[in-house]
Order: C-alpha cells, then structure tokens, then sequence
C-alpha cells in the first residue's frame, strides 16, 4: 500500500477493544480521532505513551477528542494493561495486523543487530470527516499528549 499522507482518506478499522467488544473508526465519525500505533502493551516507551495519554485525558475529553490506541497485542494482553494503568481510552487489537499494515505502521525495525516486523510508533489525527488531519512519526512518548495538541490547536 501507498504511504500514508496528511489530507488522505483515513484507511476504514473495525477490531475488537480490550473488553472483546467491536470498534469502527467509523462510529466517531463527525470528532477528531487520535489513532495511536505502539509497539507493545507494558514496555517502557508504550507504558509512558499510554499514561501520558491517561494524564491528558480529560482535557482531550472536553476538546471533542477521541484517543484511540493500537498494537498487535490481543484483547486479553491489551485489558490487563488498561487495569494495571487506568486506561481510560479504547485500545484496539490488531493480531492479524491489517490495521498496522494498512497505514503502513508495519515494518522491519532493528535492535541490537537482530532485524524483525514490527509497529513502528506513529499517531495519526483523524479529522470529522475521516481525512487524515497530521501524522506523527517522531513521537515522544512522555509529551505526546502536547505533540498532539500543538498541531490541533495550530
């Protein structure tokens, strides 16, 4: 699939949450959608991602924002980390990876000499319309959050 580019048509979702029940990208429809891909639930980089998410929420809540996160964990791996960190938000399960391959978040990555596929850490800003709005590809994972905000409010 071609890359992804802001003003795109955001690629359709339908997957099932951490409580096994069914999500579209389709049902928030008419709000601004932050759809969040991380590598995996409770690793360092994810768990800060995720919490600072958590923190933001309300403010992100009163601005008409949904947070949507997706990984390629399942709904049992993805409901034990809402409960250990008070997730408030819906996380998607994505274990047949459509979803990180049909926005181009799946690919090979490198760590320590050891090549493998993997999520690539990405959010994308979903406008009303369903048109990709911003993407971020450098995300910082502690301020994302503000990453997020900046350029909604730009």
């Amino acid at each position: 699939m071609a890359e992804l580019k802001e003003g795109d048509q955001a690629p359709a979702i339908t997957s099932k949450d951490q409580n096994g029940s069914e999500v579209s990208l389709s049902d928030y429809k008419g709000k601004t959608v932050v759809l969040y891909f991380y590598p995996k639930d409770d690793t360092p980089g994810c768990t800060a991602e995720a919490c600072d998410f958590r923190d933001n929420y309300q403010g992100l809540q009163a601005k008409g924002i949904v947070v949507l996160g997706v990984s390629v964990d399942d709904e049992k791996s993805h409901q034990k980390f809402v409960t250990k960190h008070s997730l408030p938000f819906t996380l998607l399960a994505d274990t047949d990876q459509k979803i990180v391959n049909d926005y181009g978040v799946w690919a090979e990555k490198n760590m320590y000499g050891k090549k493998y596929m993997g999520t690539v850490r990405t959010t994308f800003i979903i406008n009303g319309d369903g048109k990709i709005a911003h993407i971020i590809k450098k995300v910082d994972t502690k301020n994302s959050t503000q990453q997020v905000l900046d350029l909604i409010n730009n």
